[in-house]
């Protein structure tokens, strides 16, 4: 085997680096975990920087058993920052895979049996309602995030509320429901993206096949078929996917439970809806919701302001009588109650009596009760009462009203407070965003509207949702363009100034080339002092004297 330098392979990965499109880059750094405020100033030190022993062993450490098998064997093509050009691993790559490892052997998951797939069933169903539970509370309010996983106190709470069975399977839900993309970390917080949003109105198959899709699509390539492929291995193989990896046992075991929530494994096997996913092919739910309990599209209506559900709601039906009533048990029968507050929140996300009128009695089993009715209007004909607008001039939030007694209730509410409100004739004045004014304000249960500046009614919807991710190469855009404007076109001459300053840094001493005048070449022992203004200074060991040499005239140097 040729022997290669390791000045040599940096040069030659540098180079391959600069004619690489960004896309391969980006992926390329994100891969390696590399920070996108890296200070490396040119495509040489970016290439030093990812041939450094640690990053070379850490991405050695990350890489599937069978590429690292490619990797031994030479095959497998070229692995940019891992081989040549021709895909020959470097030699610090060769050693840091050790001896004796084989590939994955072939295998395939048995099937499950008939009790073992209706557990995995109902697990795949609970574990969905649950996961919407969290999404439709975190879409109100953010999830806390603490060390990468869900704060204590929400851990506790959603345990103590029925909705998951303990602390572990609230880690494991929001993990699945962040790796299928339903919610993205976003510093200290959870936040439910678009595509959860609209997960949440889904109907259950729909919801299904997101979940397991999504799960299928983010896997790591070690427990794919082959790498880039859909579709999975039997997981019985999954612990020994990343042989190098410290932490991989954990991780697959991680992997392991977020299907099984999704019913995509079984205690004894594979059901038959997982199959045709872990092959590659289109998901499949129909054995799936045939093990799953009927979902119902109507309710009962009470004379106690409450609706019981004589099963499991249908989940469009059930987020939208979520949104005017507040649901009080998490069970199959489910029981939702309506308040002033909970019709006022409709009304304010832009529902009206009529539209409430229609959506219940088209729900109803038992019609619209009078208690309910009568309700509705009373909430209907206050709404509106308090004013929530922006005063253009000054950039101020306005709250008026024309019932002045409200208003001075509202001026002296000690729930109000965070807002700071002041009293200013018939009207209060505050410096705080008019959205979080109205969302107090609402809170408190006062019948608030938000207006514009031409007198319309503003519909606002308090459901927070995360901004689209930025991908990879954006994410490391300024980090590539300030690669990208280092490029030289001469890169001997790049090449040639990187190896002086390196030789001046450490004060080491070269034999150095020099073309003359009369066309013939020197070779001089100096020891490097310095370099400025196009020129080398250094010691010449040989005259003892010191010399300053045009770079241009040096054609090359080796140490001495």
């Amino acid at each position: 085997m040729t022997v290669v330098s390791a000045e040599a392979r940096v040069r030659s990965l540098a180079e391959r680096l600069s004619v690489a499109g960004d896309a391969e880059i980006a992926a390329l750094l994100s891969a390696r975990g590399v920070s996108a405020h890296a200070s490396w100033r040119d495509w040489f030190d970016a290439a030093d920087a990812l041939l450094s022993t640690d990053a070379v062993t850490s991405a050695v450490r990350s890489l599937p058993r069978d590429v690292l098998c490619d990797l031994t064997e030479g095959a497998g093509g070229e692995r940019l920052g891992l081989t040549d050009a021709d895909g020959r691993p470097y030699a610090p790559v060769l050693t840091a895979i050790p001896d004796g490892l084989t590939r994955t052997p072939t295998s395939a998951p048995v099937a499950a049996s008939q009790n073992a797939a209706a557990h995995a069933a109902e697990r795949a169903f609970t574990g969905m309602s649950a996961m919407a539970e969290v999404l439709l509370d975190g879409m109100r309010t953010p999830m806390p995030r603490v060390g990468g996983r869900l704060g204590a106190n929400e851990r506790r709470r959603l345990t103590h509320e029925g909705i998951v069975r303990d602390p572990d399977e609230a880690d494991i839900l929001v993990q699945a429901a962040e790796t299928a993309g339903l919610i993205r970390a976003d510093d200290r917080r959870w936040l439910v993206t678009p595509a959860g949003a609209e997960w949440t109105r889904a109907a259950t198959p729909h919801r299904w096949e997101h979940l397991a899709l999504g799960l299928r699509e983010a896997i790591p390539d070690g427990i794919r078929p082959v790498s880039g492929a859909s579709g999975w291995v039997d997981p019985e193989l999954w612990p020994e996917a990343y042989p190098l990896a410290a932490g991989w046992p954990e991780e697959a075991d991680r992997w392991r439970r977020m299907f099984e929530l999704a019913g995509l494994i079984a205690a004894d096997g594979e059901p038959a809806w997982a199959r045709p996913l872990r092959e590659g092919r289109d998901a499949d739910p129909s054995a799936l919701l045939a093990l799953l309990p009927a979902e119902v599209d109507r309710v009962f209506l009470q004379n106690d302001l409450t609706a019981i559900s004589p099963g499991t709601l249908s989940p469009p039906l059930d987020v939208r009588l979520r949104a005017m009533a507040v649901r009080e048990s998490h069970a199959q029968a489910s029981t939702y109650r309506f308040t002033e507050g909970s019709v006022s929140s409709a009304l304010a996300a832009g529902e009206t009596a009529e539209s409430i009128r229609e959506f219940l009695g088209g729900l109803s089993i038992t019609g619209v009760p009078q208690p309910l009715a009568y309700l509705i209007d009373r909430t209907a004909g206050r709404h509106g009462l308090v004013r929530v607008s922006l005063e253009p001039e000054t950039g101020r939030t306005i709250v008026s009203s024309p019932d002045h007694h409200l208003v001075a209730t509202i001026a002296v509410d000690q729930s109000l407070r965070a807002v700071g409100l002041v009293a200013d004739g018939a009207l209060l004045r505050t410096r705080a965003d008019w959205r979080a004014v109205f969302w107090a304000l609402s809170d408190a249960r006062y019948p608030v509207v938000a207006i514009d500046e031409a007198g319309e009614t503003i519909v606002l919807d308090r459901n927070r949702v995360a901004p689209d991710a930025a991908p990879a190469e954006q994410r490391h855009r300024s980090l590539i363009e300030r690669l990208r404007e280092s490029e030289a076109d001469d890169t001997d001459t790049a090449w040639l100034e990187r190896e002086l300053n390196a030789a001046v840094k450490g004060k080491s001493t070269l034999i150095v080339s020099v073309a003359m005048p009369d066309g013939s070449t020197r070779e001089l022992t100096l020891e490097a002092t310095g370099m400025g203004g196009g020129r080398l200074r250094g010691l010449d060991r040989g005259a003892d004297v010191e010399r300053t040499l045009p770079i241009r005239s040096i054609t090359g140097v080796r140490p001495a």
